[in-house]
């Protein structure tokens, strides 16, 4: 009786590990790190996901009756702080220019941002860095509702483009803060917004 041969039960994986490099390769070039926010905020929960879009945007969130103001964009953020300077007759350098482009969010008075920018890249990348929000709550001196006209403005007049604006508020806030919010974007006809919350189970 003949003899079967018996063949080999080695799998050559060389191919499949070019592949994997390759694949991790690509994800590690074209990813970009997220700087983190100076303020996180506990979001309340929600079973419904809506994508959120991430040009032309401003998110605007707020804890403890302290709001802070993130933009999409480097390029959008240069604009935006020239015309807020512009505005509050404030120069910022070039140098001061780049470092605010390059930051998630902020919370200071605008006559403190310089001070703020001054500070080493580590120091604004730090969490909770003694930032006490921008102001809102006085008509007189309402820089949020500023801000959001000056990127409004620079949306539609560079781009052409309609800005989108993402409320994110802490779960424990009081709805009266919220709502303040809300008001000073609808007086500048802003009547269209994300409300951000974190995904939850249905079941939960």
């Amino acid at each position: 009786m003949a003899k079967m041969k018996k063949s080999s039960t080695r799998i050559d994986m060389t191919a499949m590990c070019d592949v994997s490099f390759l694949l991790l390769t690509f994800f590690v070039l074209t990813s970009t790190a997220k700087t983190p926010e100076v303020h996180p905020v506990d979001l309340p929960n929600s079973t419904k996901e809506t994508k959120i879009p991430t040009d032309d945007i401003v998110t605007i969130s707020v804890d403890e009756e302290k709001v802070y103001f993130g933009i999409a964009g480097r390029e959008d953020k240069k604009d935006i702080l020239q015309r807020m300077g512009n505005e509050y007759k404030i120069e910022f350098t070039p140098q001061e220019t780049e470092k605010f482009a390059g930051m998630e969010n902020f919370g200071v008075d605008i006559r403190e941002l310089k001070q703020l920018l001054a500070k080493p890249a580590s120091e604004l990348m730090k969490v909770d860095n003694h930032q006490t929000g921008i102001p809102y709550k006085d008509s007189l001196n309402n820089q949020l509702a500023s801000w959001v006209r000056n990127a409004r403005e620079s949306s539609w007049q560079r781009k052409e483009s309609f800005l989108k604006v993402a409320i994110k508020g802490d779960a424990n806030e009081q709805f009266g803060t919220v709502k303040k919010i809300i008001d000073i974007m609808q007086e500048q006809r802003q009547n269209r917004f994300y409300l951000v919350t974190g995904l939850r189970d249905a079941n939960f």
